[in-house]
């Protein structure tokens, strides 16, 4: 629960600007999707459990389904929130592409990661969020197929 609670606040600045700049619909789409993701997070693990998990495997999928995840978000006018609100106005607003944006910010705070998180784990830091940033890149560009309109 304290976790949920400390996302929801982290997230107040940016449900303001979407709020601000996105709109009303896309603010509570995304309020929506991040209060799903969270319960989840904390649901899944008494669902499902691995007895063996390659780590670099579960990077590139983990990477690779968040991206697309990102992606149904993003086409439908919604987002996880935080970093993902503030690339998406910088979109619409003067046309840097989302995903690279997206990228940039990542590739900050996995930067950041390196002072405090071992080596290997920021190597998969790595891999995860250029799998992530991948799809983005590739896939969500303005004017394509919005499942909102």
């Amino acid at each position: 629960m304290a976790v949920r609670l400390a996302f929801f606040l982290i997230n107040l600045p940016f449900y303001g600007l979407a709020i601000w700049r996105m709109g009303w619909q896309f603010t509570l789409r995304t309020v929506c999707a991040v209060g799903l993701v969270s319960l989840l997070a904390e649901l899944t693990p008494q669902w499902i459990g691995f007895a063996q998990l390659n780590v670099v495997y579960a990077a590139l999928f983990g990477g690779f389904a968040m991206g697309l995840g990102l992606l149904m978000l993003f086409r439908h006018r919604a987002s996880l929130g935080g970093v993902n609100i503030l690339a998406l106005y910088l979109q619409e607003r003067f046309g840097l592409r989302a995903g690279k944006v997206q990228m940039g910010i990542d590739a900050v705070i996995v930067l950041a990661a390196v002072f405090i998180v071992p080596a290997d784990k920021v190597a998969l830091s790595i891999l995860g969020a250029l799998a992530l940033n991948m799809v983005l890149a590739i896939n969500h560009r303005a004017g394509r197929y919005m499942g909102v309109s």
